[in-house]
């Protein structure tokens, strides 16, 4: 059919409105209107929304809008009709008398016109249909847009995304790793958790995140690790490190003394008579494992807080004396 009989068709059609639609002003340029096109598309893309016909026609409407202000031809002539048209409306006379004839015409009817999708790697195709009012002025489809045109046989399949959840566990769990019971996208995973992570840890579960979309894989799960803090170590990357209390006597004569290991038995320490309090002790091999190589492991620092008697029997209190004299003694010589 000849664009005439197509206008005259059309009598009623309606006006689009294409800055609105974009949400651009009239005399925006190419930048606001390519700016503003890309946003509205992230947000409107079917596969953002699936299932949701709102989105999926506000799509439609972004994208015919886009192809009309990014053709400089077609904006020109788009904006000499809308002029016509505000001229018609301030008349004050019923709207679907407006005469589209002299407006229609355009690209050959049935061409599928290319849609610029950068960011999201053209998912579509590059194809879509237009509505009647594009049709009328320009050409090309949209007065019988295709069933399948969201159809797994025209859109690139796209991965799911990448889903993010929180972890809390204990430091005696990142020595020895866990497992976790999750629910997931309405699913229930158990995950395993390695040993070594630390807080910031980002453990990926392989294809267990967001579904895909059009046949495409699932995203991965990464599990956001946090470590609570111990009573008695402090984690410092995969050392640890402790407080040692140790009696004055012992400082002063040596001995040996006991020290707590995460993840094993207390071992023992030999302490050399004299040992000053803050002195700290490494135990090679005993701190946490290191992540993706647990066989090897941080070290373990054990820290001197020599512990002063509060309460003397009066034999000690004598024997403390009489040390003090003969340090005095020894002192004046």
């Amino acid at each position: 059919m000849e664009p005439l009989g197509r206008a005259a068709g059309n009598a009623g059609m309606e006006y689009k409105d294409y800055y609105r639609t974009l949400g651009v002003d009239r005399n925006a340029d190419e930048k606001e209107i390519k700016r503003a096109y890309r946003r509205l598309a992230r947000q409107c893309h079917p596969d953002v929304n699936p299932g949701n016909e709102q989105a999926e026609e506000r799509f439609k409407e972004i994208n015919e809008a886009y192809e009309v202000l990014s053709d400089s031809e077609k904006r020109q002539k788009y904006n000499q009709l809308g002029a016509d048209w505000q001229r018609w409306q301030r008349t004050g006379r019923d709207t679907q008398g407006f005469d589209w004839s002299q407006w229609t015409g355009g690209t050959p009817r049935g061409r599928r016109v290319h849609v610029e999708y950068e960011d999201l790697g053209d998912l579509l195709g590059g194809q879509v249909p237009f509505s009647d009012f594009f049709s009328t002025i320009f050409g090309g489809v949209g007065r019988e847009p295709r069933a399948d045109w969201f159809s797994g046989a025209q859109r690139r399949p796209r991965r799911g995304q990448d889903l993010v959840q929180p972890v809390e566990i204990t430091l005696q769990e990142a020595f020895h790793g866990t497992r976790r019971i999750l629910q997931v996208d309405g699913r229930r995973l158990e995950v395993q958790i390695p040993p070594g992570v630390k807080t910031g840890s980002k453990v990926r579960v392989k294809g267990e995140g967001g579904r895909g979309a059009t046949g495409g894989s699932r995203g991965d799960l990464f599990l956001q690790v946090e470590v609570r803090p111990h009573s008695v170590f402090e984690r410092r990357g995969d050392d640890l490190h402790c407080d040692m209390p140790l009696d004055l006597y012992t400082a002063v004569l040596g001995g040996e003394v006991q020290v707590p290991r995460l993840g094993g038995q207390p071992v023992m320490l030999r302490i050399p008579p004299g040992t000053q309090g803050g002195r700290s002790f490494r135990l090679q091999g005993m701190g946490m494992p290191k992540l993706r190589q647990p066989e090897q492991r941080g070290h373990l620092y054990a820290k001197v807080r020599i512990v002063v008697p509060k309460e003397l029997s009066p034999r000690e209190k004598d024997l403390f004396e009489e040390l003090t004299d003969l340090k005095g003694r020894d002192q004046s010589k």
